[in-house]
Parts: structure tokens; C-alpha cells; sequence
């Protein structure tokens, strides 16, 4: 990744004469606790006492620090080894130090919690009486560090040690982007083109003006399209208050110019992607006579399924502080992409990067939102529009429907054919969404090889003719990074329509899955035309199809798969490989004869290799598992004549605590030597769920549902 990761132990670890040790983690925490998992690598390494740790969080810098992005899955992934190199190194320093001072080699010098011991003459000194000789030592070069007896380790992967941060937020002192407070701040929000490329046409603002508090209103230019992360132009109002703020804009009097983007319609657009769905597209993937097949097979199924475009929506909307003085800025801001804000508040106020300083606060829920920093761009520019006064940028929550960089909208059509026994003999998948790219490049049509590498062309199947197609779909809207990106569709599709083929064939789904993932084998990614592979090494992360086919029989183990169940309940099974991790549900359903639909449980296995923290990957886990739900059932973004039509949570909603599973079983598979590579854990475990649950669905009902989401299609 841009700017690599970093292990020297004096960027990272500060060790006080008393012997409180503060550690600062560069990644953003939005509530996955890498801060406290960050911690507890480093401290367990030096064999700290863990009463004596504090955390502190790292400005953006990436030339000091490294990569800072938290998306992907990967902090602890890319991080674990280079955290147990600062432990280390800082654990070596101290004793040697501590040798030194006491005139003994440092090989009679053991660390025992937070103590430097000479057990020959019955000496002990604490961190902190070494702390000051052991920082002007040099750093031990990684070939000479001597690593933990992981028997020994005290906190990695034990699970019980709490969150750094848990007392401030549950109590309310802790610090998120929307609660920053700078010193003769004012606030702002602005009045945005409802359509995608739309730009400001005629506008009126004495009545804004005459709202008490009303201090300014400022124009932002639209950039042309396409825009990437740059602002999208309108009317800021700066107030003394948001409250203000908020009662201006709606005193504006505004047209909007809404440029190419007018005619957008969610329906109409349905419409086109299913065309191009039924078309032969750009081959991404070719093994065998899939045609041929097909017209040999004793039975062919096809299915379409359909996933609308969907929006983040944290819990805290994007919101940010800047005060621009001179050539230089200051954010405070809730972000997952500090390096991204430098060069982007960079670009739009004409400074160096290098000029731009980000304090990283808390963020209240990302989801992949909060990498993208237009909101912050918006908050330098409305300062420096404010004379350097700092000037806060708050979105509403409509803002954020309206106004979000949307998970791609997608139709995936599938072809399979069985032979007389039931064998998949063939297998056509064609797979439609506008990309990520659009938004960054213009003219690009066709799903990106991160995209097409989320689950399309990269299935391990034993079909001896396959073939994955990518018809063109043109992007009319905003696409960004949603938790776990185009694994989604992929995964929804994929596991949908395997269930399928096994109803065509008289099989049980599980076994149809088992038969279809094969014997354990290592394959690399590259000959599954996947030539992305989350950027990891493609031998140290091939995919592992025993690993997949472990999480399914682990699932469905646990779950109780093939026992009967009640008239109308159901047990659905889904599985995917996704961020270098391995994820399979059994998701459990009840549909009472009103279509009224319950879910008494799920059951997911899990292996992301070693687990470092277990309880936060549980937690990580139930999220996953309850967001895959509320997709499912309930999120659509929709559009007409070019404008988003949900505003709130009332119309964008989200699974509440009575529709919320009843009762999440997280399994765990047993975890390798902490030498083995490590998956990530933020987003596999949602791209299953979906079609476990509606799968589940079919086992109870009959009734097969492919297009999301689910709302009352029950009922019907």
C-alpha cells in the first residue's frame, strides 16, 4: 500500500520515568477497538502491565507513519507482525539498558510485566527507571529480535481485555467529529445539486441572510465530472450556530442546472443493467464450451438477481473542523483516509500536503463513508471563506442519503446445467454494476479487477465449463467503498443460485455447496482470473478451498443442520471468501402465515487465521451479521428524475432491535501459529448473509426471492 508499513518502536511507544507507556495507534477507531487491539500487541510483546498503558492516536502523516487508510480490512492484518517488531525491539532496548546499567550481559536480563529482572543477584528495575537509557539506544535490526513464546503471550488472543475507549464512550466523554469545539468556531452546512453533476444556476440570499446567526453565505464551485472525492459545489451557510445554519439554507432560494444525470431513474435503470444482463459481455473469465454445455445439459436453470445501489448511513454523519491560516490547514475531523484529506484539502486550497495537518477523532461509524473526505475539503474551504476563522461542517442525515458516495446498484444473471445425476456441468455468470471507478475516471464502463475479484471471477468451483461475463453499465451517480464492497452482489448471487442448482438437482443445498468447493486444495488467485487478490501475495494468500469448505461444515455442524424444524421455519446456508478470510452462515428463519418474518438465529463460522483479539472479532462479527440483515431486508437508495428519494431513517431504514436476529452464534475455527498470514475480520462476515437468510426463506416458504430487499415481498 502507499507508504508501507513502519516498525520503529520511537515513532510508536512512549515510556515515562513512572512507567506509563503510551502507545499511538495511526489507524482510525470506528468502533472495530483497533485501538485497543493495536495496544495489546505491542504491550504483550514488551510484556508490559497493561494498568499502565495509554493510548494515544497519530496525526495524519503517512511519510512518518505508513499507510494510514482503515479500510480494507487490513490494520491488523498488515500491521500484527510489525507491531510484534516494535514490542520487540522496545522489550530489547529495555534490557539492554537495564544490563547496562547493573554492568551484566543482556542475555542474564528477563522482562516479567513491566520489570527488567537479573535473577543472579536478585535485582529489579520498572520500565520507567530505564525508560530515558533505553530511548537513546539504537534500534535492533529485525534480524536480531528475539519474538514472545506466543504460550506466553498475556492479552493476544485471549480476549478479555476491555476497550481503551469504553469508559469515555459510554459515558459521553469521548471525542467524535461532531463534537469538536475549537475556540471562535463557527458552523456551516451547505445546499448541494440534488443531481450528480448538477451545478448552481440562479439563487437568492437576502432571506438566509436575515436569519439571526446568519453570517455568510459562501459559493462552492462544482467540479467537473468526474469529481472523485472533491466537493460537489452549492451554497454554505456560515453561522454561529448549526441551528442557524440549518434555518438559512432553507430560506435559500435556489435553481439547480442538474446537467446529464437528470433523467436518472432507479426503475428504468433496472431495466437497462437486466438488458445487458441477458447479452454477452467482455469475457473475464473463460474455462471449457460453457455454451455447449448448456445446450447439453440435462436440466439449465437461470436466474436474475437484483441489489439496489445502498448507503452507508453511520450513526454519526460526516462532519469535520478546519481553520486555514496562511498556506496552512488544520482538520478535526471524523475520517478513515487521513493521507486522502491531506491531498485532497491540498488540491482544493492550492497548498502542499505537507502543509495540511489531520487530528484523527473518533469516528462514529464509517462503513467506508468516512474515506472519502469531501465534507472536510468543504470545511477548509468555508474557512478560509471565514477569513481563518475555524468553521465546523456538519451533514445531516439527509445530507448523507442525499449527498454519499452509494455501494454500486447490480444485476447478476447466472446460467447453470446439470447432467442426468444432478452435476453441475456448466456455469455462466454475468455480472453488471456501475464501478468505483467511474467516479474517478471518466468513459469506464466495466467493473474493475478489485470489483470482478470480490466474488465473480474468482469462485473455486469443480464445473468443468465456466465463464464470467462483465457487460457494460454506465455510472450516474457517486459509487464509493461500501463494508465489503462488491463481495455483496457477488457473494448474494453466487450462493443464491447455488442453492438453486441444488433444488434443480434433488440435492441438499449444503452437500451441493461441499461438492461444488471440492477436495481441499491451495489455488492461486491468478488462475482463477483474478489477478487483484486484495493486493496480498498470491502464495502466501492463495485461496485455501479447505478453509472454505471448514466455515461450511463448521456452520452447519453447530446449527443443527438437518434437523427438522417447525412448519414454516427454515435453515439457509451461505459461504464466501472475501478481505483474505473465510465466512459461512446458517441463518435460521421463521414466516408465520402472514409473511411476518423472524429470525430466531444465526449461526456463523469464521477463519481469519490467527485471532489476535477475539472478542473484538466477535463483536465485529455480530455487526456483520445483523448490517448483512438489515441489507437484505430493507436497505434500497432509489432514484428519480436524477434525485436520491430517501431522506431519513424512516425511508432508508435499518434493522431495529425486534427485527434484529435473536439470537448470533459466532464459531471461531481454530487458529494457526501467529507466524501464519492473517485474513481480515471488519467485512467478511456480511456478504453471506444475505443469501443465507434468503435461502432460509425458500427452506420455509417456497418462495424464491431474488431481488433485495426482501420488505414485503413476503406478504404477497
Amino acid at each position: 500500500m502507499p507508504g508501507g508499513v513502519k516498525d520503529d518502536p520511537r515513532l510508536f511507544v512512549a515510556l515515562a520515568a513512572d512507567g506509563t507507556l503510551t502507545i499511538l495507534c495511526h489507524r482510525a477507531e470506528m468502533g472495530q477497538g483497533v485501538r485497543t487491539s493495536w495496544a495489546m500487541v505491542i504491550a504483550d510483546e514488551m510484556d508490559a502491565d497493561w494498568a499502565k498503558v495509554k493510548v494515544d492516536q497519530a496525526p495524519g502523516d503517512e511519510a512518518r507513519y505508513g499507510n494510514q487508510n482503515t479500510d480494507g480490512s487490513r490494520s491488523m492484518r498488515h500491521h500484527f507482525q510489525a507491531l510484534r517488531r516494535i514490542g520487540a525491539a522496545a522489550r530489547q532496548m529495555l534490557a539492554q539498558a537495564a544490563a547496562s546499567q547493573w554492568g551484566v550481559p543482556v542475555a542474564e536480563v528477563t522482562v516479567d510485566h513491566h520489570s527488567l529482572v537479573h535473577a543472579a543477584s536478585g535485582r529489579r528495575l520498572g520500565f520507567g527507571e530505564v525508560a530515558a537509557a533505553a530511548a537513546a539506544l539504537p534500534v535492533p535490526a529485525r534480524e536480531t529480535l528475539v519474538f514472545k513464546d506466543p504460550a506466553k503471550f498475556r492479552y493476544i488472543g485471549r480476549g478479555d481485555v476491555g476497550l481503551v475507549d469504553g469508559f469515555d464512550i459510554t459515558t459521553g466523554r469521548a471525542t467524535y467529529g461532531i463534537d469538536v469545539r475549537r475556540d471562535n468556531m463557527l458552523y456551516a452546512v451547505v445546499a448541494r445539486p440534488p443531481v450528480h453533476g448538477g451545478k448552481l444556476g440562479h439563487y437568492n440570499v437576502d432571506e438566509a441572510l436575515q436569519v439571526p446567526g446568519v453570517l455568510k453565505v459562501v459559493v462552492l464551485n462544482t467540479a467537473p465530472l468526474p469529481s472523485g472525492f472533491l466537493p460537489k459545489g452549492g451554497l454554505a451557510v456560515v453561522a454561529e450556530n448549526t441551528w442557524a445554519a440549518l434555518k438559512g439554507r432553507e430560506k435559500l432560494k435556489v435553481t439547480w442546472e442538474d446537467g446529464p444525470n437528470a433523467s436518472y431513474d432507479s426503475a428504468a435503470y433496472r431495466a437497462e443493467l437486466e438488458a445487458a444482463a441477458r447479452a454477452p459481455g467482455q469475457v473475464v473469465r473463460n474455462v471449457g464450451d460453457v455454451d455447449g454445455a448448456l445446450k447439453s445439459a440435462a436440466k439449465h436453470v437461470t436466474a436474475e438477481y437484483y441489489i439496489p445501489h445502498l448507503a452507508q448511513a453511520p450513526m454519526e454523519p460526516p462532519a469535520a473542523a478546519a481553520q486555514v491560516t496562511g498556506d496552512k490547514c488544520e482538520i478535526w475531523g471524523s475520517t478513515q483516509a487521513p493521507q486522502t484529506t491531506r491531498e485532497t484539502v491540498a488540491k482544493v486550497l492550492s497548498i502542499p500536503p505537507e502543509n495540511v495537518t489531520v487530528h484523527q477523532t473518533l469516528v462514529g461509524g464509517g462503513f467506508g463513508r468516512k474515506s472519502k473526505p469531501d465534507y472536510i475539503a468543504e470545511a477548509a474551504l468555508l474557512s478560509r471563506a471565514m477569513d481563518g476563522r475555524p468553521v465546523k461542517l456538519t451533514f445531516t442525515r439527509t445530507d448523507d442519503l442525499h449527498h454519499g458516495f452509494l455501494h454500486t446498484v447490480s444485476v447478476e444473471r447466472l446460467e447453470g446445467g446439470l447432467d442426468a445425476k444432478g452435476k453441475p456441468v456448466a456455469w455462466l455468470h454475468r455480472t453488471v454494476a456501475p464501478s468505483i471507478g467511474a467516479t474517478f475516471t471518466a468513459g469506464v464502463k466495466h467493473e474493475g479487477a478489485s470489483e470482478l475479484g470480490m466474488g465473480a471471477v474468482n469462485t473455486p468451483w469443480i464445473v468443468p465449463n465456466l465463464r464470467v461475463e462483465n457487460p457494460e453499465a454506465e455510472s450516474h451517480t457517486r459509487i464509493g467503498w461500501f463494508r465489503s464492497v462488491s463481495n455483496i452482489p457477488h457473494a448474494f448471487a453466487v450462493q443464491s443460485f447455488v442453492a438453486e442448482l441444488a433444488e434443480a438437482a434433488g440435492r441438499d443445498p449444503k452437500d451441493f455447496l461441499l461438492d461444488l468447493i471440492g477436495p481441499a486444495r491451495q489455488i492461486n488467485p491468478a488462475d482463477l482470473s483474478d489477478s487483484w487478490n486484495y493486493n496480498e501475495d498470491p502464495v502466501a494468500y492463495a485461496y485455501d478451498t479447505g478453509r472454505l469448505r471448514g466455515v461450511v461444515e463448521r456452520a452447519a455442524r453447530e446449527a443443527g443442520w438437518g434437523k427438522p424444524l417447525p412448519k414454516g421455519q427454515g435453515r439457509g446456508i451461505a459461504a464466501h471468501r472475501s478481505f483474505a478470510s473465510y465466512a459461512a452462515a446458517v441463518v435460521q428463519v421463521d414466516v408465520d402465515a402472514q409473511g411476518k418474518l423472524t429470525i430466531p438465529r444465526v449461526d456463523i463460522a469464521f477463519d481469519c487465521g490467527p485471532v489476535i483479539n477475539p472478542d473484538r472479532v466477535r463483536a465485529q462479527l455480530e455487526g456483520a451479521v445483523t448490517q448483512g440483515v438489515s441489507l437484505a431486508t430493507l436497505g434500497e437508495i432509489s432514484f428519480k428524475a436524477g434525485q436520491v428519494q430517501q431522506d431519513n431513517f424512516d425511508t432508508y431504514q435499518v434493522t431495529r432491535i425486534e427485527a434484529a436476529p435473536k439470537d448470533i452464534r459466532v464459531h471461531l475455527m481454530p487458529a494457526p501459529k501467529y507466524d501464519a498470514p492473517l485474513g481480515g475480520v471488519g467485512e467478511p462476515g456480511v456478504p453471506p448473509i444475505a443469501p443465507a437468510l434468503l435461502n432460509a426463506v425458500f427452506a420455509a416458504t417456497g418462495k424464491r426471492i431474488r431481488s433485495l430487499p426482501i420488505r414485503d415481498q413476503l406478504r404477497a
